[in-house]
C-alpha cells in the first residue's frame, strides 16, 4: 500500500522494535501534553517501548497484530496495532494503537493504517471494531472522518488523573 509515493503498510517485523519505540514515544509526548501529566511524558523511555513492542511483535497472529509504515529513507514513520477487544466491549475487534510520526501527518498515513488494520480484523474474523480515544485528544475527530460512529464515553483513572474517554465503533467489517 503506498498513500505517499512509495510508503508501504506491512506487518511489524523484528527488527522494528526501536523505530516503533521511537515513533511511540514521540507521538505521545506530542499528541499528550496537557492531556495527561507531564510527569508520565518526561518518563516515558525508548528502551522500555522498545522491550514492550519486541515481545508483542513475536506474538503476532492473524488475530492480533502491528502494523507500520515504512518510507523508504525514513524508515517506520507509523504504526497501528489491533486485536480482539478488551474489558468486555461489544464488539470483537479493536484497535489498541494508531500513531504517525508528526513529521508525516496530514499525508494519509493513519487513514491507510487504519484501513489496513479494520480489513486485518476482518480478514481475522472480527465483524466489528472499536477504539478509544481521550476525549480532549483533536484526533478523534479523523476517526469520525474515517466512518467511526461515536459509541460510548467513560473516565478512566490512570496515573493519579481522571481522564475522560470517547469510543468509535466500525459495527460492520464487511462494509469498511
Amino acid at each position: 500500500m503506498t498513500p505517499d509515493g512509495g510508503i508501504r503498510i506491512d506487518r511489524a517485523k523484528p527488527g522494528d522494535a526501536e523505530p516503533l519505540a521511537r515513533v511511540y514515544v514521540e507521538t505521545w509526548r506530542a499528541a499528550y501534553a496537557g492531556l495527561l501529566p507531564d510527569r508520565v511524558l518526561v518518563a516515558m523511555r525508548e528502551s522500555v517501548h522498545k522491550s514492550r513492542f519486541s515481545g508483542w511483535i513475536g506474538r503476532q497472529t492473524n488475530r492480533q497484530f502491528i502494523l507500520v509504515a515504512r518510507e523508504p529513507d525514513a524508515g517506520v514513520v507509523g504504526l497501528c496495532s489491533a486485536g480482539r477487544a478488551r474489558g468486555g466491549q461489544k464488539t470483537d475487534g479493536e484497535i489498541y494503537l494508531l500513531y504517525v510520526d508528526q513529521d508525516w501527518q496530514n499525508r494519509g498515513i493513519g487513514r491507510s493504517l487504519l484501513s489496513a488494520a479494520l480489513r486485518g480484523l476482518r480478514a481475522g474474523g472480527f465483524g466489528r471494531a472499536t477504539l478509544w480515544v481521550l476525549a480532549g485528544n483533536p484526533s478523534r475527530f479523523f476517526y469520525e472522518a474515517a466512518g467511526g460512529v461515536r459509541a460510548a464515553e467513560r473516565t478512566e483513572r490512570l496515573w493519579g488523573a481522571d481522564l475522560a474517554e470517547v469510543s468509535y465503533v466500525w459495527p460492520d467489517l464487511e462494509t469498511v
